[in-house]
């Protein structure tokens, strides 16, 4: 049985988060979503909250769970028995940032990482963007679940 984490903040979730899980679903006998922090971001929803919109987002999806993830992403994989990272890789500017992240992960827990190519059509999705655009009055229905997307609207009417 092969464990994949697919780790990030998800402050929201979105379609492109969704897609990625999707794929990752029919590559691994199970799929890991784990929501942890990162010190240099600043975020709009607890890790708490975003737990709940990642679950929410992938309910019924067979083999896919949601966590919360702390501590150091290789020792909680080697943890928790799970035998890949799975990174999304929009634009060459993650690969920069992706690739010294798979060598550490690599070197302090033996755990290999695997890099997605993101679908073309969802490229232009960020979590950042879908924040932008919804707190500027945009649409956001296209790049996020109908259930972030009101959770979105509550948090700016707020």
């Amino acid at each position: 049985m092969t464990r994949a984490v697919f780790p990030g903040s998800f402050d929201p979730f979105t379609n492109g988060h969704l897609d990625i899980v999707k794929r990752c679903a029919n590559l691994f006998d199970e799929v890991i979503v784990g929501v942890g922090d990162n010190l240099s971001k600043k975020y709009w929803f607890s890790i708490e909250e975003r737990v709940e919109l990642a679950r929410q987002s992938t309910a019924g999806m067979p083999g896919v769970q949601v966590r919360a993830l702390d501590g150091l992403l290789a020792k909680w994989c080697v943890e928790n028995d799970v035998d890949v990272i799975v990174k999304g890789l929009r634009s060459a500017v993650d690969a920069g940032f992706e690739l010294p992240q798979a060598t550490v992960n690599r070197e302090l827990g033996d755990i290999e990482t695997i890099l997605l190519a993101t679908n073309p059509a969802l490229a232009h999705i960020s979590s950042t963007i879908v924040k932008e655009v919804a707190a500027n009055g945009g649409d956001v229905s296209s790049m996020v679940s109908a259930g972030v997307k009101e959770t979105l609207d509550i948090k700016i009417r707020g």
